[in-house]
């Protein structure tokens, strides 16, 4: 399991339990779609970090295509406890510009609308 998901304040809360790496990406997406059909009036979502110690590009890849699948659903996707190595993966690539990071997921939450 890579991915739990609960619902907290009606938003979607996407806890990772693992590196997301080419060898995971598969298994993220499947869990999220499956959890995503089963509660289709989530529009938002915080994906939570915190047990995430490495990503490479195609788990950065796999978060920016999602932010662009809630985006267009009208939703959006928060950041929270980005690690060390995977906020690494962020500044190299600039992709700290396309998502809002936070320090806690309850930060996160509390900037929803």
């Amino acid at each position: 399991m890579v991915v739990s998901c609960s619902k907290e304040q009606g938003i979607g809360i996407i806890q990772v339990s693992h590196t997301l790496t080419a060898a995971t990406v598969d298994t993220f997406r499947e869990q999220l779609a499956g959890w995503q059909a089963a509660e289709p009036d989530v529009k938002n979502f915080v994906v939570d970090l915190k047990h995430v110690d490495f990503m490479d590009s195609a788990g950065l890849g796999t978060l920016i295509a999602v932010l662009k699948q809630i985006t267009e659903r009208g939703g959006d996707l928060k950041i929270a406890c980005l690690q060390k190595k995977p906020r690494m993966v962020f500044e190299i690539t600039r992709a700290y510009k396309v998502f809002e990071i936070y320090d806690t997921v309850d930060e996160a939450l509390n900037f929803f609308d």
